[in-house]
Formats: C-alpha cells, structure tokens, sequence
C-alpha cells in the first residue's frame, strides 16, 4: 500500500510571516525531504548555506528540500512532486497573500496521492484588527482565516497589548472554536501540521525528558519548549477503528496535533493523524521488526489534556 504524501497549505495576509515560517521549517528539517511551493520564489530568501543548486524555477538544499515557484500551474507543480524520482516526505504549499488557502487545498485534495494534513493561516497581531475593519481586505481575511485548521496569532512581540487583544478578539469571533496560538518570528515547530512521517516523530519531538513510554512529556524542538509539550505512549492494547474514529470526533480540547500508528485489530493496523479540527483514520502495514504501536500528541504547554489522552489511549 503505497503511503500517501502528506499536504499542508500555509495562509496569511501580506506580512503576516508565510516566509519566515518556511525558513524556519526548512532550516529545521532534520533529514525529512520536504517539497515547498510558492508563488514568489525570490521572497523566500533561504540562506545561502542551504543551497545546493538552482535551475530554473527550483531551488534544491543541500538538506534534501527543494523549493519550487509554482508559476501558474499548481497542478503541474504537484504533479512534478508526486513523480519526483527520490520521494518526498511532505510537500508545504505557500498561498499568496491574498488568495484563499482552501481553494488551494482542494486542489491538492483532488489529487489520490496527496493527503491533506491542514490548513495553517498566520494573521499580523499588531495588523489584523486594523486591516479587518478595511472594507476592500474584509473579505480576504475572513475566507483566509474560515479555512484555517490552526490560527498563529504571528508578531506578537511587536502589538501593543490592545492591538493583541483586539486580534485575539476578531480571531474568536470569525472563527470561533478553530485553535489559536500566539508567536513571535513564526515560531511553529515542524511538527505541528509538517505531515512528519510516523516512524520519525518521536525523535523530533521528544526530548531528553521522556523517561515513560506510557505517556510522557518531550520538547518539540529546543526553542520550543517554552511554548509547546508533547504526549507519546505506546498502546499495547487493540483500539477498534470504530472506537478511534469516534474519538477523533470529540478530541479532548487542548490537542493541536496527533498522529500515531495503532493496533485496531488482531493483524490490523491503522495511520491515525489529527491536526487543528480535522482527524482522519487510514489502513497502514504492521510496523516492521519489533517496533510497537505508538502515538504522539502536540499542544501548549500546560493544555495539553494529559488525563484524558492516557485514559483513551493506556487506561
């Protein structure tokens, strides 16, 4: 069974921080071969150390990433990827400025090889509220902010405290319930919504603090540490796939993101993946050698729903 290629599509409005969040990840990739498209090639600005080669429209890293303009045919771009002779490991769509990053998923979505793992939107927090009230970017930031599985409040070192609150406010209340967090210099860690395969997520995201394999805390990466937490357990035990698809229904608020690969029947095996408001529940080959079930948990540190994870997963 052929995996498919996990999808994530970053939006935001003209400086919100789309770009630095992409340099950020690709500085970060740690071996994972990341596909990154954008409609502005020069804007990103990867460091120089990064670069490998250039032809053309595409830019390879000496990490294994490349970094595609996507001109305007996305489809062909994808279409690129997906036949890409070394496989990929995720591929990252950057919508332009002004366009609707769901638009964009659907046309991932379209394709069978492609799994979309969400929608990212990064909104100015010292900007948002001002621009909002701007008749002619309404509309923008509102369909922008709609298709958004996860909402990163960006810059929030450079609002003043009634320009963060005001942010806060009109994120709640144009998308009330999507999860939202607040940064400074884009600071998402790769796991989050990357699509990072399974069998390397928990060397990413935990660090020298995991001590229990039933349900333990780990940093999802150095710098983040102050921001977010992990949870990570090894069930021994069958979970029905019936029983996990309801679960991911009424995930315990204070999860942003979850995969994992679980026994949900005496020889099957199930990819469990959850990111922002969406979870999905796909058939997945039996772990090889000796490697056990496992799952792993993202959220803010101190929200993340510890309890209620280790009572579904490991009771």
């Amino acid at each position: 069974m052929k995996k498919r290629l996990p999808l994530t599509v970053i939006g935001g409005f003209l400086g919100a921080g789309k770009t630095t969040l992409l340099n950020r990840w690709l500085r970060e990739a740690n071996g994972l071969r990341m596909a990154v498209l954008v409609n502005d090639f020069g804007a990103l600005n990867i460091d120089a150390e990064l670069i490998a080669a250039t032809h053309g429209d595409t830019t390879a890293l000496t990490n294994g990433c490349v970094c595609c303009q996507i001109g305007d045919d996305l489809g062909r771009a994808l279409v690129e990827v997906i036949d890409a002779k070394t496989p990929f490991d995720a591929v990252v769509i950057e919508a332009s400025g002004v366009s609707d990053p769901w638009r964009i998923a659907q046309i991932g979505m379209a394709a069978p090889e492609l799994s979309l793992e969400g929608v990212i939107v990064l909104v100015d927090a010292s900007a948002v509220a001002q621009q909002a009230k701007d008749p002619l970017l309404a509309d923008t930031l509102v369909r922008q902010l709609k298709s958004a599985d996860l909402v990163v409040v960006n810059k929030a070192d450079l609002a003043t405290a009634d320009a963060l609150a005001g942010a806060l406010a009109w994120v709640e209340a144009t998308a009330p319930g999507t999860p939202c967090i607040e940064t400074t210099e884009s600071a998402v860690p790769l796991a989050l919504l990357s699509g990072v395969p399974h069998a390397d997520a928990a060397p990413h995201v935990c660090g020298p603090g995991c001590h229990d394999h039933h349900g333990h805390h780990g940093h999802a990466a150095p710098d983040h540490g102050a921001l977010f937490e992990t949870w990570s357990a090894q069930p021994d035990a069958v979970i029905p796939a019936a029983t996990l698809r309801a679960w991911l229904r009424e995930v315990p608020p204070g999860v942003l993101r979850l995969k994992g690969l679980l026994r949900t029947g005496e020889s099957d095996w199930s990819e469990v993946q959850f990111a922002g408001r969406h979870g999905s529940l796909r058939k997945a080959s039996a772990p090889a050698g000796d490697a056990r079930a496992g799952v792993v948990a993202i959220g803010l540190r101190g929200r993340l729903p510890d309890a209620a994870l280790k009572d579904f997963f490991v009771p």
